[in-house]
């Protein structure tokens, strides 16, 4: 009884310690800066704890209700967090978590001179993304959204020279997509003369003809869409992602397009609800065709790279596109939904795994490059395995966690083919040949680990083993994640209908899900 009491205070409590340890890993770094470290896991730990505890509350209580300053909605700020953002909490700071164990020494050799701002701003960019998640005001999810921006510009430009540069774009872009959000915000607010979400749902469907309503409904969905870096908005993820340090690359390629994803859901099902997408007919569809665009594009734009982090930017970008696919199905079939909220965890897992593999190889041998690669498989056997297991899951290979994904999506577009006809044909073989683009372009580097053997021969393996091999506290959440690729895919596909899944939809007003 005491526990769940407790939790229903964790949705503000899981934002103000982190805020507060960010200040106190800053305080602390002066005097040691050993201390920065610990700080920062131990905060994310016991949010992690929280997460866990209000996701248990929500499915077995329902929703929480929090009121900040006394003030009730909708005049003041409400936190409000049902299955849906539980899950995604959870996501986020499991992942979270798993980031910080792998970046101390990532760290420690990347940033040796400046670790203790790093995980003082590490922590603000945790504080961000736990905010967007948790909070039921379209203005203070924007806030929010801002803070999250802020520490993620200042955790890419921190290694100096070319990361710079792509830190520069990412404000530029950044800011668009803020600026987006704002003014479909202000449009809103200036139409209702609230910004809270739930009464927004309720003052809006006999406004839904009215033209500035619907162009906050475009607004929104332009910029978060550069923040989630959908195709053809993605220019500057790409950059972003290659240039940043290591331990960055993870946690904003793991959370950060994903909490964006869901500012897009919560949006589109909890402010305007299904109601304003089906009554306009083409929106659902429009949003299908771009994300299966954005698919075959990103998919095609990695098989071009050679830099590994590069390639799995632009991968990052294809799988964007599925999840954007599942939105744009849900309005046809309740599996569309399904499709797109099992793959926010699916690609967390997946491409964290990834990017964890590719730092802990420029961590040891400072390989970028995929050419480079030959041999690896026995320079680096953990390393190696972790990325082929992450690797086959992003082709889909059964019973992985990517191959749940498209399962489901795959049967939302057959569903669609009764109202979308050809169109609902054509995602289907969409999903099917991204399924060859991925085996392209992670095949031919699997290819170069395990089957092209290094041209030094022995003397350079001797020398190479010589090198201070990938530390236990990098390998040990790599591995974790390729586990979870495949563990959590059986789970997907064995355990579907999940409860909680079933109550998201419910919550989220798409309908029962069909039989299994």
């Amino acid at each position: 009884m005491v526990t769940l009491i407790l939790a229903e205070h964790y949705p503000v409590l899981v934002i103000v310690i982190s805020m507060l340890a960010a200040f106190t890993i800053l305080i602390a770094g002066l005097v040691n800066k050993k201390a920065a470290f610990p700080i920062s896991l131990a905060t994310i730990f016991v949010q992690l704890l929280m997460a866990l505890s209000i996701l248990k509350h929500v499915l077995a209580e329902g929703p929480i209700h929090y009121q900040l300053g006394g003030w009730a909605p909708p005049w003041g700020i409400e936190y409000v967090v049902d299955a849906f953002n539980a899950y995604v909490l959870v996501v986020i700071l499991l992942l979270s978590f798993l980031c910080a164990i792998y970046s101390k020494r990532s760290v420690e050799k990347e940033l040796p001179l400046k670790i203790v701002p790093f995980y003082s701003v590490f922590q603000l960019l945790i504080t961000g993304l736990c905010g967007i998640t948790v909070t039921g005001d379209i203005f203070n999810l924007y806030v929010f959204l801002e803070i999250s921006a802020l520490a993620s510009y200042a955790l890419i430009a921190v290694t100096g020279g070319r990361a710079v540069k792509a830190s520069y774009n990412y404000v530029i872009m950044g800011s668009m997509g803020a600026c987006f959000y704002l003014l479909g915000a202000g449009f809103l607010y200036a139409v209702t003369g609230t910004l809270n979400m739930a009464d927004l749902s309720a003052l809006l469907p006999p406004l839904y003809g009215n033209r500035a309503v619907q162009a906050a409904f475009g607004f929104f969905a332009v910029g978060l869409s550069i923040k989630m870096a959908l195709f053809p908005l993605h220019t500057w993820q790409p950059d972003a992602y290659t240039y940043a340090p290591s331990a960055v690359s993870v946690i904003i390629a793991a959370t950060m397009s994903k909490v964006s994803v869901y500012a897009l859901i919560r949006v589109i099902y909890s402010v305007f609800t299904l109601d304003f997408i089906q009554s306009y007919v083409g929106v659902d569809l429009a949003l299908c065709w771009i994300a299966a665009i954005g698919i075959i594009a990103g998919s095609l734009l990695a098989i071009m790279q050679t830099n590994l982090k590069r390639m799995l930017a632009y991968s990052s970008v294809s799988q964007i596109g599925y999840i954007v696919l599942g939105i744009g199905l849900s309005p046809i079939s309740a599996w569309g939904l399904v499709g797109a909220i099992a793959h926010i965890l699916n690609h967390a897992i997946m491409k964290g795994c990834l990017f964890m593999a590719a730092g802990a190889f420029i961590y040891k041998l400072g390989l970028w490059d995929i050419r480079d690669f030959e041999g690896l498989g026995k320079k680096m056997p953990y390393a190696s395995a972790a990325f082929t297991l992450a690797a086959i899951s992003m082709i889909g290979v059964p019973p992985s966690t990517g191959f749940a994904s498209k399962v489901f999506l795959l049967i939302a577009s057959l569903e669609a083919t009764k109202t979308f006809a050809i169109s609902g044909y054509i995602f289907v073989g969409v999903l099917l040949f991204s399924t060859l683009l991925n085996l392209a372009y992670f095949w031919r580097v699997i290819d170069r680990i395990y089957f092209v053997k290094s041209e030094g021969g022995h003397e350079d393996s001797e020398r190479e083993a010589k090198k201070p091999g990938v530390p236990i506290s990098m390998l040990v959440p790599m591995l974790i994640l390729a586990v979870l690729c495949i563990v959590v895919g059986i789970l997907w596909l064995t355990q579907v209908p999940l409860p909680f899944v079933e109550q998201m939809l419910y919550e989220l007003g798409v309908g029962v899900l069909p039989q299994w």
